[in-house]
């Protein structure tokens, strides 16, 4: 098979195709023929040589989500049958033609979803599940705050937050990115480049703050986040973009009663992943399928073309996912 394999540690020009055994799968998973894979912020890092992948995925060929047709499956899977059109969050290795996948970490691609829209979801939505849902305990009527939201994090906790009945807010680094998070839903879209959003989360709470945050700046937003959360709030990190080392006043903290969490989810077991997709079958799936929640892709790269589309997920100018297909 042709795959897009890590040269060497560096820019967006080290991703290179090469020739690659097709991979067998586990008594447990399953091989599928990619149609298209999801690009994500951890596929730079471990290209720039920042993010190891774990011991049992493939140490060169990066990509966390695709889509695609499965061609085989292992002596001991019984959720799917070759055939069957799914998409995967796995370990690595989404950036090739053939990928192998655990069979708990698939789900069926709607009807109304082509194989490019649907590898555009794993990755974002067991993450915001997982940390918003399920770390965060965000509840129907609270209020969520999404640092990033044009971001394909971002998109993703809009739509599935407001579908599930909370009040959501952003930050967004350009009034286009501002307008569109509000387009897809959510209630105020702050650009961080001309307002604090400190002050304009004061003003639309009354005072009283959020309830939940999602974060993936960490530095000096930490404290601003801190300021913003509500009594009994839940501040939830997954990635520290502008620094890991912060100072913060604990004492609100304490008269808050604030929860402060965080989670990365490559390195977890199939079975908590696992355990996500079927709580996202249950619950999300049905809202993709009737149209509340959409696939929001920016751009499409031909596999050939990934240097590209790195480079664009470096500058930041996207809304959304960028995909890379295979033909």
């Amino acid at each position: 098979m042709k795959a897009l394999v890590i040269t060497k540690p560096g820019g967006p020009e080290v991703l290179q195709i090469r020739d690659r055994p097709v991979p067998q799968p586990k008594p447990h998973e399953v091989l599928i023929k990619v149609a298209a894979a999801g690009i994500n912020r951890p596929d730079v890092a471990q290209r720039k040589g920042a993010y190891p992948p774990p011991p049992d995925a493939p140490q060169d060929i990066p990509g966390l989500e695709v889509a695609g047709t499965i061609e085989a499956i292992g002596d001991a899977v019984t959720l799917w049958q070759t055939g069957d059109k799914v998409c995967a969050l796995v370990s690595g290795g989404g950036y090739a033609e053939y990928c192998t996948a655990p069979e708990g970490q698939c789900l069926p691609v709607q009807p109304n979803l082509t194989l490019t829209e649907a590898a555009s979801l794993p990755e974002t939505f067991f993450t915001v599940w997982s940390n918003v849902f399920d770390r965060g305990r965000l509840q129907p009527g609270e209020s969520l705050l999404v640092h990033g939201g044009s971001s394909g994090i971002g998109v993703t906790a809009i739509q599935m937050a407001k579908a599930l009945g909370s009040v959501v807010y952003v930050t967004a680094g350009s009034d286009d990115k501002c307008r569109f998070c509000e387009q897809l839903g959510a209630t105020k879209a702050v650009n961080y480049k001309t307002e604090y959003f400190i002050h304009t989360i004061a003003q639309l709470t009354g005072g009283k703050g959020v309830n939940v945050i999602l974060d993936m700046i960490g530095g000096d937003y930490t404290q601003g986040n801190i300021q913003s959360l509500a009594e009994e709030g839940r501040l939830v990190l997954i990635n520290t973009m502008k620094g890991k080392d912060v100072q913060v006043d604990l004492s609100m903290v304490m008269r808050k009663r604030l929860f402060i969490t965080g989670s990365t989810l490559r390195p977890r077991d199939r079975p908590f992943k696992s355990a996500i997709a079927t709580a996202l079958k249950k619950t999300v799936w049905p809202l993709i399928e009737a149209g509340q929640i959409k696939p929001v892709i920016h751009q499409t790269f031909a596999a050939q073309d990934a240097a590209k589309a790195h480079a664009l997920m470096e500058s930041s100018t996207h809304i959304g996912k960028i995909v890379l297909e295979f033909s």
